[in-house]
């Protein structure tokens, strides 16, 4: 006679649909009904929270502490100190109402979750999607929070190597949290409004102040990009409040004289009309990125990915085999390999289509989730809690 599902809660930081907003949908769907039964707790509604109580997951919003860049002054701490305290007798109860076995924190901004998992007397996983800067005495207090959940998953070897060799941290790769495609080219490009035969570069995420938009603006102001006609497509919003990003890109943009060259066409549900527009997506990150779900999937896709040589993306994409990579914040560096790849399509397309089979090959949403589940059960069949 099998045993009931284990109960996970998962613990997210946003409610939309990015990368890690799609990788805590896929946890949550994926994982073996028959042995896990998932519930999510977000701090709003959004879209997020829409799709996973369509796929019938439970979901609670409520008090969440994130840590949050904005939040890092005299004020924001008095704030975050605040949720903090409305949080722990708020999640304590869902936990110990719920009978949950195990937390598992989506992002590792998500801050005080370990006292009401221990009162609750569940494991806590934290996964760690994100590359922290190395401040004073912030950087080390919170690496060890980290430290002291029972398990920590890094969702490329960026984000663990700051972490040290502690043996309950590891590495899972993200998996493909989507089915993804290319828009026949003509229908697409027709769709965006975009010339047949015009060179077309695409970004998808957030714009913010480290994912280089601004520097794919700044290459397409280059002689020799702007010679070709060249077109960048950006494919996203700000966070909730950080408008301010957006419309920095647009006036940088107007500054350079790029016109209808750059064209913002905020959040996107078919990345497939985005993908199939393009020529080549470009990932030019300013700051490390831990594990882009914008350039895992353009490769599935079988898109050529130009990227930025740090962080995690050199474990996506592979120089001179699945893509490029190039200097991180080089605008000049950006604009000549996308112009050596303007001029040499067949290229574009090997590059493409060895993406294309590689990550299909090792980002499988299977292997993921299979190792999440076997790090659970190793926690709550072998490893006792973290004091």
């Amino acid at each position: 006679m099998s045993s009931a599902p284990r109960r996970v809660c998962f613990l997210h930081s946003s409610a939309g649909r990015y990368g890690a907003d799609r990788q805590l949908e896929l946890l949550a769907t994926g994982l073996d009904p028959e042995r896990w039964r998932p519930l999510v707790v977000l701090p709003m509604e959004g879209p997020l929270s829409v799709a996973l109580r369509d796929a019938g997951v439970e979901v609670f919003t409520g008090p969440l502490a994130v840590l949050r860049r904005e939040l890092l002054t005299l004020r924001g701490a008095t704030e975050l100190g605040g949720l903090l305290h409305n949080q722990a007798p708020s999640l304590g109860n869902l936990l110990r109402l719920h009978d949950v076995d195990l937390v598992h924190a989506n992002t590792s901004v998500i801050l005080g979750a370990r006292g009401p998992a221990r009162a609750a007397g569940a494991r806590l996983v934290t996964h760690v999607r994100e590359i922290y800067p190395e401040v004073p005495g912030l950087w080390p207090a919170h690496r060890a929070q980290l430290l002291r959940s029972d398990a920590v998953v890094c969702v490329s070897r960026a984000t663990r190597a700051p972490l040290g060799d502690a043996g309950h941290v590891r590495v899972i790769h993200d998996g493909l949290a989507i089915e993804v495609a290319r828009a026949p080219r003509v229908e697409a490009r027709l769709a965006l409004g975009i010339p047949r035969d015009a060179f077309v570069v695409a970004m998808l995420g957030r714009i913010s102040a480290w994912k280089g938009q601004e520097v794919l603006a700044r290459a397409l102001a280059e002689p020799v990009l702007a010679e070709l006609g060249a077109i960048g497509v950006v494919a996203g919003d700000a966070w909730p409040g950080q408008d301010h990003h957006e419309r920095s890109l647009r006036e940088l943009g107007a500054s350079l004289g790029l016109g209808d060259r750059l064209r913002l066409v905020g959040f996107r549900n078919d990345v497939d009309t985005i993908y199939g527009a393009a020529d080549v997506i470009a990932v030019p990150s300013t700051r490390p990125d831990p594990f882009p779900n914008s350039a895992l999937e353009a490769a599935a896709a079988g898109c050529c990915v130009v990227a930025a040589a740090h962080g995690g993306l050199p474990e996506i994409v592979r120089e001179g085999v699945t893509g490029r990579l190039v200097a991180p914040g080089d605008h000049r560096a950006l604009a000549g390999a996308l112009a050596d790849l303007a001029k040499h399509p067949r290229k574009v397309a090997r590059l493409g289509g060895a993406a294309a089979e590689d990550a299909r090959r090792r980002f499988t949403p299977e292997r993921m989730l299979e190792q999440i589940a076997a790090l659970y059960e190793e926690l709550l069949t072998r490893r006792p809690a973290r004091r």
